[in-house]
């Protein structure tokens, strides 16, 4: 059986940044109450008027990590794209960026496990390549939160955490069964789907419906219960992390990177201080950009590798937790 290995990293964000003051003049917040509860400073929203969606910025994205990994568009043979905000009900964004790339027709796949959405996509495309079925992949993850939000006091406690952005890489077929991907463990609970979640539209609550509650129905605007969210995202994160390291008889003293998804800083710092890792040994970069669900992790890869804190042969751990409940973890030798 092969293995899949990344062999190229790209992200990109919209140029317009929304600071937490820009946040207090629409609604009644400020920057000491974002950052006591999240750790964000700032976030990118995609401004009016601009081409970007979020199938336009993961092909700008896909670019980059295509020509990082000296491959052309021909090259890929199938194509993975993780959303929760695609920019039709469908079809769905793998397609269009096909089209937008100018690629043969290539089978193009989209995930829809929100904030746990790459980890599933890599898991997915890792499954591709290690049973010989294609050997080349893009990897894409990307959102474009700031249109579905409800930027009012009534919603602050979820507007003030997401931000736009996209992330792509691409992984290919390598017979060194020592480097790459070595594990991906998945799991969900969807009991608790209704903690995390956007109601409308749906096929039972459909567009007729929200017109006529004349703006009385807000089903289309995000809910979180975020302390229930915090609680079990702590818990699952630890659990994945723990289960990734076990299959492959590691311990945590072994990583050298963790990238958790970029969902909430103290979240973060929590399970940081849980495995006694140092700073050096945890990425962050929800400060700079908010919660940007499926393009989380891959934009905080991809930052952490163009500052080489990420070296050959390192143990990369990425793991995620989010809506559905859904969480998982990926174990990379670098």
């Amino acid at each position: 059986m092969y293995n899949s290995k990344i062999i190229g990293l790209g992200y990109y964000l919209p140029e317009n940044k929304v600071t937490n003051a820009d946040l207090s003049k629409i609604m009644d917040t400020n920057d000491a109450w974002i950052q006591e509860r999240t750790g964000i400073k700032e976030r990118r929203w995609i401004k009016k008027g601009t081409e970007d969606t979020s199938a336009v910025m993961g092909a700008k994205a896909a670019k980059i990590a295509i020509e990082r990994a000296n491959l052309t568009k021909d090259d890929i043979d199938f194509l993975v794209f993780a959303t929760l905000s695609p920019d039709y009900f469908f079809p769905g964004c793998g397609v269009q960026v096909q089209d937008m790339l100018e690629m043969s027709t290539i089978g193009a796949i989209d995930i829809r496990n929100q904030c746990s959405g790459f980890i599933y996509a890599m898991s997915t495309a890792d499954q591709f390549i290690k049973t010989g079925m294609y050997k080349n992949i893009l990897v894409i993850g990307a959102e474009y939160h700031s249109n579905g939000l409800d930027k009012t006091t009534r919603g602050r406690g979820v507007s003030v955490i997401f931000g736009d952005g996209a992330g792509a890489c691409v992984l290919t077929r390598t017979e060194d069964n020592t480097k790459g991907i070595l594990s991906s463990h998945l799991h969900s609970e969807g009991k608790y789907a209704e903690k995390l979640m956007v109601k409308s539209p749906s096929i039972k609550h459909w567009v007729p419906e929200i017109i006529a509650s004349k703006g009385e129905d807000i089903s289309y605007f995000p809910y979180m219960d975020g302390q229930f969210v915090f609680k079990n995202a702590v818990t699952r994160f630890s659990q994945v992390i723990l289960e990734g390291l076990e299959k492959n008889n590691l311990k945590t003293s072994d990583i050298d990177m963790l990238i958790p998804h970029q969902a909430n800083l103290r979240i973060s710092q929590f399970v940081q201080r849980k495995f006694g890792l140092s700073d050096d040994q945890v990425f962050n970069n929800i400060m700079k950009y908010g919660n940007t669900t499926a393009a989380s992790i891959i934009i905080a890869l991809t930052e952490a590798w163009e500052q080489q804190k990420i070296k050959e042969n390192n143990l990369v751990v990425l793991a995620a937790f989010g809506s559905g409940f859904t969480w998982g973890s990926v174990i990379i030798r670098w």
